[in-house]
């Protein structure tokens, strides 16, 4: 299943990249988005990239049923994410989550663009379930979890460019 979301960031993309190049920044977000336990597994930085690996605990509220057998209510995540700074107009990347136990695979990608003082942030989410019959079923509540947990990093985004 192929979820896309966009979102204009009202901040130039020097301010855009500085915030996506930053481990604390990443931190930080999903600190603020009620994860816990966070902690950052491996960290590469250059000028112009950031290779991070962070595991997370994550709590999943109204789990359907159906999906109770592959879903608990607290699940270990490890994002794996590849940022890179393409020009002066552009940077974006890779990404992968491992949720721990959970059938489910996702794999993303990431662009950002430069739109005057502001920028433009699409993100590409690829969403695999392999579980015969019910499969459907959940990668739809995957789906939604996936949507709400972007439109938190689009609202957290903004306040950590508002406030650095």
């Amino acid at each position: 299943m192929k979820i896309e979301m966009h979102h204009r960031f009202d901040a130039p993309i020097d301010k855009v990249w500085a915030m996506f190049g930053d481990p604390k920044s990443h931190i930080t977000k999903f600190e603020k988005m009620g994860h816990h336990d966070v902690e950052v597994v491996s960290e590469e930085t250059t000028d112009d990239s950031l290779h991070i690996v962070i595991t997370r605990n994550v709590d999943i509220d109204g789990i359907p049923g159906f999906a109770k057998k592959f879903i608990k209510p607290t699940n270990t995540v490890v994002s794996d994410d590849h940022w890179q700074r393409r020009s002066e107009t552009e940077c974006g990347g890779e990404f992968t989550l491992d949720t721990k136990g959970v059938p489910m695979a996702i794999h993303g990608f990431t662009q950002v663009t430069a739109a005057g003082d502001q920028s433009d942030y699409d993100v590409t989410v690829e969403l695999k379930v392999n579980v015969p019959l019910i499969g459907g079923k959940l990668e739809g509540f995957g789906k939604g979890i996936v949507e709400k947990q972007l439109a938190q990093e689009f609202e957290l985004g903004d306040d950590w460019l508002a406030s650095h």
